[in-house]
């Protein structure tokens, strides 16, 4: 079985370029306003449709769970050698777990979490450390989580 998610984005080009470093593969379909990946792992259909207009993350966010703290980093680091920022939050308290983890946000403002939780916690962090009501956007970043 795999997941689906299908996105849709102002910027083909931009998007494919954006989502080809993220997955580190090419996409598998490009037509004019259509673009498909396909992930062993994990197991997902990625799809990018072409709008006019996208209003805003009209997701919380996207999110990818890794094994150990070390492909945290790895990751973190082989993005931003392809020029993402990558606003990380180690050994933080956030949704109910200790987390490790870091942030990049694609162009059309969707932001992806890649993430090792280290253990579960009884209390929620508050929301002025974790996850902020109104995000503030940084470039490629955001500041904002656990939406």
């Amino acid at each position: 079985m795999k997941m689906h998610v299908g996105i849709n984005v102002t910027d083909l080009n931009k998007s494919i370029e954006f989502y080809t470093k993220v997955f580190n593969v090419e996409p598998v379909k490009v037509k004019p306003d259509y673009a498909k990946f396909l992930l062993n792992d994990p197991a997902l259909n990625f799809t990018l449709n072409l709008k006019d207009t996208v209003a805003g993350n009209q997701v919380g966010h996207f999110g990818f769970q890794l094994d150990n703290q070390e492909a945290v980093q790895q990751h973190k680091e082989r993005l931003e050698k392809l020029g993402f920022f990558a606003r990380e939050e180690m050994d933080v308290t956030c949704c109910y777990a200790t987390q490790d983890k870091f942030w990049v946000t694609d162009p059309d403002r969707n932001e992806w979490e890649f993430f090792y939780t280290k253990g579960d916690v009884e209390t929620m962090t508050a929301e002025s450390e974790c996850c902020p009501a109104n995000p503030v956007k940084v470039e490629m970043q955001t500041s904002s989580c656990c939406s």
